[in-house]
């Protein structure tokens, strides 16, 4: 008898356990589905609203069988690069920044006949899908577009040298449709010091604090990604309406020249402005940072040691870059720059600014591409964010930066006229 009812608990028992695991594993399964479904409601109910995707700049040079056209480089079928109408959907995207980018280095023609190049793939690229993308030129633009189911597409061009120094240019760009304006990329110019290059000025000229009057009477963001210290606290010193980073992270986690200190995101909360948290891995994690400095010291020592051996430099440096793989930035790292920036400048002044399309490093694990940006608000809500909290960081914070800087920008036509200033005129007589 024990012996029958032994083999009937052997029998039963591992059928037990199975229907136990099994009816378990949805219970634990819908318990890790939670936080998604709440970013899903957020995402809903509020406007992601991106602040920078190079997508017009990775259709131009990335298809070196099809430069420019736009044709080729079809969103409906997946692409190459980290963006197309799949995973904007997906990622549940509702208003995106599409950068204008001009390298500030580009040297084949002028500046301003690239920036209108890259404004017109951009248009062009709206115009192609309208079931999906929908021009916008406002914060109303873009909530309009959020209930249609469409993406509100607006434009901001990456760097003021594609002004070449004239505030016609800069209101001509409007006129095309840019919403924002990076004050510098890379390279420091006439009027403003670039984060990545020598600070000639220490900070903004005179004619680059007229660039910032005209740009609030316009209506266009200030975009002081990119900038030196010096530019940002000029710039803050100047504006009449709220700035952003539009693809930044915070350099009290990851100390390279592209982050923002904390003694700007403490003047946030005074200017109302909004740091938009990069994705990039250089700026989000301190371990690729450093890997990336140490790349360069050792590039730079080969150069100096052999300067007429190319081929020997190139094969010593694949040596290194083999024995020295990159580090994999994370998901989480990007969470914590975003806390960072809401720990030091309130909730109200944190947004996101992913950089898609727009660096050559591998992706952080868990955000490689515009599908993802659920999972990060799931993240957040793991770590407590509450609903009101994430429709602020999706959307909500660059919204009311557009409103106001559109409310500004309306008592500013009505105060002056289009600025006729020269940076001839202002920097001279800084000068003398």
């Amino acid at each position: 008898m024990f012996r029958q009812f032994s083999a009937v608990l052997l029998l039963y028992f591992p059928i037990a356990i199975a229907a136990s695991a099994a009816s378990a594993a949805p219970a634990t399964a819908a318990a890790q589905d939670v936080h998604l479904e709440k970013a899903k409601r957020v995402l809903q109910a509020v406007p992601l609203v991106d602040g920078h995707n190079d997508l017009p700049w990775y259709i131009r040079a990335e298809l070196p069988q099809a430069p420019l056209d736009v044709e080729a480089y079809d969103l409906r079928r997946p692409t190459s690069g980290n963006t197309d109408l799949a995973r904007l959907q997906r990622g549940m995207v509702g208003g995106q920044f599409w950068s204008v980018y001009v390298p500030g280095e580009y040297r084949d023609s002028g500046f301003a006949r690239v920036q209108l190049e890259q404004i017109d793939i951009a248009r062009r690229v709206i115009a192609k899908y309208p079931d999906v993308l929908q021009p916008a030129f406002t914060a109303q633009d873009i909530w309009t577009a959020h209930a249609a189911g469409r993406i509100g597409s607006l434009l901001g061009a990456e760097g003021g040298h594609v002004i070449e120094n004239s505030l016609g240019t800069l209101r001509a760009y409007y006129d095309l449709g840019v919403r924002y304006m990076t004050l510098t990329h890379n390279v420091t110019l006439d009027w403003a010091d670039a984060a990545l290059d020598s600070a000639r000025h220490g900070g903004l000229t005179r004619f680059g604090e007229e660039v910032v009057r005209e740009m609030n009477r316009l209506g266009m963001l200030i975009d002081l990604s990119h900038v030196s210290p010096g530019t940002m606290s000029d710039a803050l010193n100047v504006t009449e309406a709220p700035v952003i980073f539009s693809h930044s992270s915070a350099r009290a986690l990851v100390d390279v020249p592209r982050n923002v200190p904390d003694s700007i995101l403490l003047r946030l909360k005074v200017n109302g402005g909004v740091v938009m948290v990069t994705f990039v891995p250089g700026f989000v994690s301190q371990k690729v940072a450093d890997r990336s400095a140490r790349r360069a010291v050792q590039l730079a020592d080969l150069r100096r040691r052999m300067p007429r051996d190319t081929a020997a430099v190139t094969r010593a440096m694949a040596q290194w870059d083999t024995a020295n793989p990159v580090p994999r930035a994370t998901l989480s790292d990007v969470a914590d720059h975003i806390e960072h920036v809401r720990k030091v400048a309130g909730v109200d002044h944190v947004g996101l600014g992913s950089d898609f399309d727009g660096t050559n490093n591998e992706l952080p694990v868990g955000l490689e591409d515009v599908s993802k940006f659920p999972a990060l608000l799931a993240e957040l809500s793991r770590r407590g964010w509450s609903e009101e909290d994430l429709k602020k960081l999706a959307g909500e914070n660059v919204l009311r930066v557009m409103t106001e800087a559109e409310r500004v920008a309306a008592r500013l036509r009505r105060q002056r006229p289009p600025s006729t200033k020269t940076i001839e005129e202002l920097d001279r007589k800084r000068a003398s």
